[in-house]
């Protein structure tokens, strides 16, 4: 059994924090001890007293050069005799690794990596930070080839660790006339999905753009999530009067978010990864697990994802021209897959085989 802490200093709940929490629980039901630090009232402290994780409140704390939280983070590892502490947001790596060095702890600090380097980070202060790391694991390939050419981060210490997912829900969903019913949506219609809040990076404009330019008005969309509270509703007015000028109220579904996600993906045809660039898209391995085909931009993680193509179709990032392209080749079956094959491909992404693969990597620094 190890003892391991995972932090997320933040009360927002996104991915990144969603993936920290999931792999929390998981390594919890492995028989680890686990230990949760986190904001008061947050959305990670509610899922782990849903799921039983011992959580301890801890001080909310600077980006960068918070020793007096370092200090408090040190006394609760300390505590609780944890030997590895997991972050995945950045902003919990400065107070993480300031807490190892200043208190000359034997705990170990392991960088899970969720988002993708914008800008080199080769100067010294993020080289001294990066260097306290014992691990910086990332989900896909291309993004250690990024840590590589933009960071002095020791190579022995980059390793790939898939994002896990859990792909029982999207295997065993309902059938496709089952979920349409669930859904509201017709059963004789080509449907193509879209799912994310309300928000320009998800790019649910660019695909009723790419839609207009179609002469095949059998294809129809289901967008799936609602505006951000204060922030997306100018964005949704934007699209609902698109929908109106381009007379697209009978092709275009809109329906609020749900937990049973992967009734979304049995209902749909094609599932369209519409941002600019994803560092991983959960999204599009939830889709992928559903058997579901992907149309995807070609940046980011979900070229991987889809290597290169050959699991989806690819087009070029915010360019609605090109997507219609590649929704056309979509309808005309140009890509076939086996029974299963889009599914099967998700098998390394399992998070049974990502914990797995973690527990192996930690036990790498038993004393």
């Amino acid at each position: 059994m190890m003892r391991i802490a995972y932090i997320c200093g933040t009360e927002s709940w996104g991915g990144l924090e969603m993936n920290q929490a999931k792999n929390a629980l998981w390594m919890l039901q492995k028989g680890h001890f686990v230990l949760a630090l986190g904001q008061k009232n947050s959305a990670f402290q509610k899922f782990c007293a849903e799921h039983n994780i011992p959580f301890q409140e801890i001080v909310k704390h600077r980006k960068y050069y918070d020793f007096k939280a370092a200090r408090i983070l040190r006394k609760h590892l300390a505590k609780n005799k944890i030997e590895h502490l997991i972050l995945r947001d950045v902003k919990d790596m400065s107070v993480s690794v300031a807490a190892k060095f200043w208190g000359k702890s034997s705990f170990k600090v392991h960088y899970f990596m969720e988002m993708q380097l914008g800008v080199s980070k080769k100067n010294i202060l993020h080289t001294i930070r990066f260097r306290l790391l014992d691990t910086w694991s990332c989900p896909l390939n291309w993004l250690k080839e990024q840590v590589e050419q933009k960071t002095f981060m020791p190579r022995n210490r980059i390793v790939v660790i898939p994002s896990g997912l859990d792909r029982l829900p999207f295997i065993e969903s309902l059938s496709k006339e089952e979920a349409r019913n669930t859904l509201l949506l017709p059963q004789n219609q080509l449907i193509i999905g879209l799912a994310g809040r309300f928000d320009p990076q998800k790019g649910q404009l660019l695909l009723l753009q790419a839609i207009s330019t179609l002469k095949n008005n059998e294809i129809s969309i289901v967008f799936l999530g609602e505006p951000t509270h204060n922030e997306g509703e100018a964005y949704h007015l934007e699209i609902q009067q698109f929908i109106k000028t381009y007379r697209l109220q009978e092709r275009v579904f809109i329906r609020p978010f749900r937990k049973d996600i992967a009734t979304f993906y049995k209902a749909i045809d094609a599932f369209v990864m519409a941002s600019k660039s994803e560092t991983v898209g959960m999204v599009t391995l939830e889709a992928l697990a559903s058997n579901t085909p992907v149309i995807g931009s070609n940046a980011g993680g979900t070229i991987e994802i889809l290597q290169n193509g050959q699991l989806g179709y690819l087009y070029d990032p915010g360019n609605a021209n090109s997507l219609a392209e590649a929704i056309t080749n979509f309808c005309r079956k140009e890509k076939i897959w086996t029974n299963k094959e889009l599914v099967q491909s998700t098998q390394k992404y399992d998070f049974s085989r990502v914990i797995e693969q973690v527990e192996n990597h930690l036990s790498r620094f038993k004393k």
